[in-house]
């Protein structure tokens, strides 16, 4: 067998800019004096490497700061993003054990406060916030804007040939990257 396999995945997980933030994994250092994200590509959903991670983390960066509920979290990096870009508090909630778990330790490792919690985005009461982040399949995203109890939702997780549709809101910015799409909406 070939020396050094076991770590060879390590590879394909690669540092990326969003928002002007450093993400990557915990085997890369950031450069010294960047703010950086460090997420561990394990056990739950996102690296910050995907386009739709970077493309909300980019518009996030554009918007007014204030509290902010990460509905469908996953491993937490989007949330640790926007902590790191201002927003406070942050809220992360995921339907998944696991993906709250991994989120609680992403925030831990990056020293940043989240308030993590195990909730269903489609059934359980939301917490309010002044901000909205949903990087999760567009259906969903359509369903959760009908009971966001927010002003501006950043909405990614689906094509460019995609748009969210939802009654009371209007889509403010776009951002297509590497043929995916996210979108800043406010309520109309």
């Amino acid at each position: 067998m070939e020396q050094g396999w076991e770590d060879r995945w390590k590879e394909f997980h690669r540092p990326v800019r969003a928002g002007g933030l450093w993400i990557g994994p915990p085997w890369d250092l950031p450069p010294p004096g960047e703010l950086a994200v460090v997420v561990d590509p394990g056990r739950a959903f996102g690296t910050g490497a995907h386009a739709t991670t970077r493309a909300c983390i980019e518009l996030l960066d554009g918007v007014e700061r204030g509290s902010l509920l990460d509905a469908g979290c996953g491993s937490g990096v989007v949330a640790v993003a926007a902590a790191r870009l201002g927003f406070a508090p942050v809220v992360a909630v995921d339907s998944d054990a696991v993906a709250v778990e991994v989120a609680a330790e992403t925030a831990r490792t990056n020293g940043v406060d989240l308030d993590v919690r195990r909730l269903d985005v489609l059934r359980d009461r939301l917490p309010v916030t002044d901000v909205a982040v949903a990087n999760i399949e567009l259906g969903v995203v359509e369903r959760l804007l009908e009971r966001l109890p927010v002003r501006i939702a950043v909405t990614s997780g689906y094509l460019a040939s995609e748009a969210p549709s939802a009654a009371g809101w209007l889509r403010v910015r776009r951002l297509e990257l590497d043929g995916w799409a996210a979108d800043v909406l406010e309520t109309s």
